[in-house]
Formats: structure tokens, sequence, C-alpha cells
């Protein structure tokens, strides 16, 4: 009878344990390394407008 006491008694408080542990915050997210981020996108649209910038010089050139 007694073993099972202690029994119950440590896996009651494992059991508390366990559930405690788990309701914990997770770790803070890093901070952003760069806040405003440029995707390749940009610089697609970008290199497109330095190119028709550049047909349309050289075709006033002419």
């Amino acid at each position: 009878m007694k073993n099972i006491l202690k029994l119950l008694t440590f896996s009651i408080l494992f059991l508390v344990t366990i559930c405690s542990l788990n309701a914990q915050p997770g770790p803070p997210a890093p901070p952003d390394d760069n806040p405003v981020p440029i995707t390749g996108i940009e610089y697609l649209i970008a290199a497109g407008a330095a190119f028709g910038a550049k047909k349309l010089y050289d075709k006033k050139k002419k």
C-alpha cells in the first residue's frame, strides 16, 4: 500500500510539473535584420525600367 501511495504521489507531481512546463511561453522571436525587405521582384522592376529608359534614350539619340 505504501509503494502504491508513493507511486501515485510521484505520478501526480510529475504530471503537474509537465503540464506547467508545457504552459510556458516560447523564446522571443529574433529581430528582423532587414526592416524594408527588397525581394527579387523589385530588382526586376528596376532593371526593366533602366532597360526601357536606355532603349528610349538610344531611340531618341538616332
